[in-house]
């Protein structure tokens, strides 16, 4: 089970380290810059580890996909980012595809 918590980080700290890219400004501001990299190495290492117990596919369309979404909507929230409906609803596809991409992993045994 503890495969799916390294899942779950990976996706917040991949969160975090695009983020971090927003806030460096270009890599003008220095500690949000280091922060991407610092993230993303973490999440890659979380990810390498959940990878043990979950199969790439499933577990590479959660990242991806989950991730996706939840940066979309930080956007909407905290950056101002447009929020038209053609965006919710892709956003929606998005978690539609993630669930059905990884029905296998969500199968009682």
């Amino acid at each position: 089970m503890h495969h799916w918590l390294f899942l779950s980080g990976a996706i917040l700290f991949e969160v975090a380290g695009t983020i971090s890219m927003k806030l460096s400004e270009g890599f003008t501001r220095p500690i949000p810059s280091v922060f991407i990299f610092v993230f993303y190495i973490v999440s890659f290492v979380a990810l390498t580890f959940a990878l043990e117990k979950i199969e790439v596919s499933t577990a590479y369309t959660i990242w991806a996909g989950v991730g996706t979404a939840l940066v979309a909507i930080i956007g909407f929230i905290y950056f101002g980012d447009s929020a038209t409906a053609i965006k919710f609803i892709s956003i929606i596809l998005i978690i539609i595809g993630v669930i059905g991409l990884s029905q296998d992993a969500f199968k009682l045994r």
